[in-house]
């Protein structure tokens, strides 16, 4: 059945697919952990019911969707050993450290103090309780740390040397850690996961408005949602041109890719909104761009000379096509969030921000548009860094492990078969669970604080004036 296909090519079609799933999830944790900080932060503070009633609505959610995370992650590190060992074999002096960081630090301290959040609420009470949630949220940030300084050592290496064995190791640890585009991606996926999940939150807050806009709990995560959108999203489209420019300094060939620079342009590039890439021919077939407004933007000067792919070897080109279109997704994606936070600050001068019925369907709308944004993201950084694993120096198909292509396509399938039964039925349990509002007395898993236990005495909201 797969005897005809490529082993790389099914090899790396599996760690997409697995990735695929996995990344999804870490982002929505990270920006739903944080959340769930603040909101128990805000209950303290004002002693609010209402905060305690959503503290406890999404860490069911989170509870589920952190799990999901942790299993798709165990699967993408068996691939190294099995699909990529030849990859593991030569940067495993560098990157098997930065994995074992991350694992040390922020899986250790996730898993202490996350069965203190999820069930500890009663037994060590208020204050010690929002410790280990403020401890939960910051071990999701560590774990991106990690996770991605390794992955910016494969997109920029810095402080390395090779061995007599042909062995990337380690010259300055610091350098390695801390390469060119670490911090700029750092940033970027950070903002994207907060993003991310204020478009969930404000998605859900925005159905049960539509159902009854006088609920308490619909309100105040509606209005938090889109105060984030309002204010994260222009700084992500300013920390995404940062992260370009980065990109163009030190992956050249990937920003030709995303912009569709088939052709060097001595006089100013122009951008290119849209087109057929043809890879064969080397152009952007049925363009429509602005004359010299790539190189304003990338360069910022309109007659700035812009290099080309045709300034690179054949066999050096990235896929143009996919890099191309997952970028303006991207992208696109990201400005219609902006779009959301300027329509939500727009209702709320008005005073229609939970009576507003466009407002509310443009926000269901949007609900997912984080997780696809993620996705592009992911995708235009990893295609837009082929044929390296490692940039400029290890290709992809010197990578693989040597496997025939049957053994690799089996397991393909069976990832697949696995992967959409089991996740497919988390998500629509975390959707059943969504479905419902946020109501007075909301339980924890398993339990809520009683108020006489916090020495606090809520007032019950049943609506917010």
């Amino acid at each position: 059945m797969f005897e005809s296909l490529d082993a790389v090519v099914l090899a790396r079609a599996q760690f997409a697919f697995t990735m695929s799933f996995h990344i999804v999830f870490p982002a929505f944790s990270i920006g739903l952990a944080s959340y769930l900080a603040v909101l128990e932060a805000l209950w303290l503070v004002t002693t609010r019911e209402v905060f305690l009633n959503l503290f406890n609505y999404w860490l069911k959610i989170f509870a589920v969707a952190f799990g999901m995370g942790v299993v798709s992650g165990i699967v993408m590190s068996y691939q190294f050993g099995t699909n990529w060992s030849a990859f593991a074999d030569k940067t495993g002096p560098v990157l098997g450290p930065l994995m074992a960081y991350e694992v040390l630090t922020a899986f250790f301290l996730e898993a202490g103090f996350l069965g203190v959040m999820l069930f500890g609420l009663e037994r060590v009470g208020p204050r010690l309780h929002f410790l280990a949630t403020l401890m939960v949220a910051i071990g999701t940030l560590i774990s991106a740390f990690w996770i991605l300084s390794a992955n910016s050592w494969m997109q920029t290496p810095a402080g390395y040397a090779v061995n007599a064995d042909g062995q990337f190791v380690a010259a300055s640890w610091l350098d390695v850690i801390f390469n060119p585009s670490f911090p700029y991606r750092l940033v970027h996926m950070v903002l994207a996961a907060y993003l991310t999940t204020a478009l969930v939150v404000g998605a859900v807050g925005a159905v049960h408005l539509l159902r009854d806009q006088h609920l308490a709990g619909p309100r105040v995560m509606f209005s938090m949602a889109m105060w984030m959108a309002m204010l994260v999203a222009p700084v992500q489209i300013l920390a995404g041109d940062q992260h370009g420019l980065n990109t163009l300094e030190y992956q050249p060939t990937k920003i030709m890719a995303m912009e569709g620079h088939y052709e060097s342009h001595p006089d100013g590039a122009p951008l290119i909104l849209f087109g057929l890439p043809d890879q064969a021919a080397g152009k952007v077939r049925y363009a429509v761009e602005i004359p010299r407004m790539g190189s304003l933007i990338l360069k910022h000067a309109i007659d700035a000379p812009m290099a080309g792919l045709d300034t690179v070897p054949r066999e050096n080109w990235p896929p143009v096509p996919i890099t191309f279109w997952s970028f303006r997704i991207m992208v696109g994606l990201g400005f219609l969030i902006f779009s959301l936070g300027l329509f939500g600050l727009w209702a709320r001068w008005r005073g229609t921000l939970y009576q507003s019925r466009a407002l509310h369907i443009f926000a269901i709308a949007m609900g997912p548009a984080g997780f696809i944004a993620v996705l592009a993201g992911w995708i235009t950084t990893e295609t837009g860094r082929q044929p390296f694993t490692v940039y400029g120096l290890l290709r992809t198909t010197d990578s693989a492990s040597p496997l025939a292509a049957p053994a690799v396509g089996s397991s393909l399938i069976a990832f697949a078969i696995v992967y959409f039964a089991v996740f497919t039925a988390g998500v629509i349990y975390i959707l059943r669970l969504m479905a419902q509002p946020p109501y007075p007395g909301e339980a924890g898993p398993p339990t809520h604080l009683p108020a006489r236990a916090a020495g606090i005495t809520p007032a019950v909201e049943g609506y917010v004036r």
